[in-house]
């Protein structure tokens, strides 16, 4: 055997019999780094463990001397967020690409040290422009920002032909770490939208490094368990503290929409609006889906998910009812209904595409224009010169008039 080989062979046997112990060093340095971390890590207690619809929660602590402290606060309850990118990147392009996210916390806030309110306040001045990625960094939050960039996303090449046929289009490369925590970001920002609802700045550091904060959550936040959790850097974070918040009837938890809900309130404006709505031959789809947008924190892609069974019922009976007194045309609906079934698979995908604000101002001039129409075709000038439009009018007063005659003289056959 010449030296060259001899001097491999000596080379491979020193390392396979060093290696364990090599791992064994690595293993040895990781946990000293652990335990470093766990000592350097804030300590954390609160005041209350268990809410009743919402409350306030008294968070106290202790840090390492002049370090900053932030609250990572979050929910159990997991809800799918979508975040559409349509903005030109550097070179002008459009790149039309889809994330979505099945699991990001219902419920998610950061609190954040009390000198960086004059922070938030210049994003807040921003308006709907204003980025959570910068925000997050120019408040120091992102040492806190951990548990929406743990979970999966799926990102699609968006396409008009895929949406055409129902589909969110091409399916795009797994996300690395890097690329995932500034998706996160964004779907988590396109969910809750208001940077109040994301970041607040309520922590009372003292020079000991004693910090106290109170977390508030909402009425009708969601259900179950929140996690609270103290960092002051990307290495030293405390183990969470739990506790729970409940809800009791009428209030009930809408898994999809994140929220909970008084039910009793969409009750009765449903039912008053839906019995107009079926007056006008519409279902009352049109007018409860505006008013669930302006009075319940609800997003948007769930109110219009939310409202279509409501309007197959009110449908359903009106459709009995209209042809019971032969009020229908079934030749000119059949052919809107394939219109509409056509529609029905392109309107939900269309739903995550879009931000709420984009929805309220489309459905907004929609409802708007139909109004102003309808409004001009009730004026005496414009009835005065339809008289097709008055022909019609007569003869259905005079088919409404007979069915009433009908039904009274069938009733008086049976007494």
């Amino acid at each position: 055997m010449s030296r060259k080989h001899l001097l491999l062979a000596a080379t491979a046997a020193f390392l396979l019999a060093h290696v364990p112990l090599l791992h064994a060093a690595d293993a040895t340095t990781a946990a000293e780094d652990a335990r470093s971390a766990l000592a350097r890590a804030p300590s954390i207690s609160i005041d209350k463990n268990v809410l009743d619809n919402g409350g306030t929660v008294t968070v106290t602590g202790k840090a390492a001397p002049g370090m900053p402290v932030f609250l990572e606060v979050f929910n159990e309850n997991r809800v799918s967020g979508s975040y559409f990118d349509n903005k030109p990147d550097k070179e002008g392009k459009i790149p039309y690409k889809l994330y979505l996210a099945k699991d990001i916390p219902a419920f998610y806030r950061i609190h954040l040290p009390s000198f960086t309110q004059p922070v938030i306040d210049k994003y807040k001045k921003e308006g709907k422009g204003w980025s959570y990625l910068a925000a997050l960094k120019d408040t120091g939050g992102e040492l806190a920002y951990r548990e929406p960039a743990t979970r999966g996303i799926d990102g699609y090449q968006a396409s008009m032909s895929a949406t055409m046929s129902g589909s969110r289009g091409d399916p795009l490369p797994a996300l690395d770490g890097k690329d995932r925590a500034r998706r996160s970001m964004q779907i988590v920002k396109a969910r809750f939208r208001s940077i109040e609802k994301l970041l607040v700045a309520n922590i009372d550091l003292k020079e000991d490094g004693s910090f106290t904060a109170q977390v508030k959550i909402p009425d009708g936040a969601p259900p179950g368990k929140y996690f609270i959790t103290a960092a002051t850097d990307k290495n030293a974070q405390s183990l969470p503290v739990t506790m729970e918040n409940r809800i009791a009837f009428p209030m009930r938890y809408m898994s999809n929409a994140g929220t909970s809900l008084n039910i009793v309130y969409p009750f009765l404006i449903t039912l008053a609006l839906a019995t107009f709505g079926v007056l006008m031959g519409a279902g009352g789809g049109f007018i409860i889906n505006p008013i669930l947008l302006m009075f319940f924190p609800l997003p948007h892609n769930v109110v219009a998910g939310t409202v279509t069974p409501t309007v197959l019922f009110s449908q359903a009976s009106g459709v009995a009812n209209y042809s019971r007194i032969k009020f229908i045309s079934w030749k000119v609906g059949i052919a809107m209904g394939l219109a509409t079934l056509a529609g029905a698979f392109i309107g939900p995908i269309l739903t995550q595409m879009i931000t709420l604000d984009d929805f309220k101002f489309v459905f907004g001039w929609i409802l708007f224009f139909l109004a102003a129409l309808m409004f001009w075709q009730t004026t005496p000038g414009y009835i005065a010169k339809n008289k097709k439009e008055q022909a019609i009018l007569k003869e259905f007063q005079k088919r409404a008039e007979a069915a009433a005659r009908n039904k009274d003289a069938g009733v008086l056959a049976k007494v």
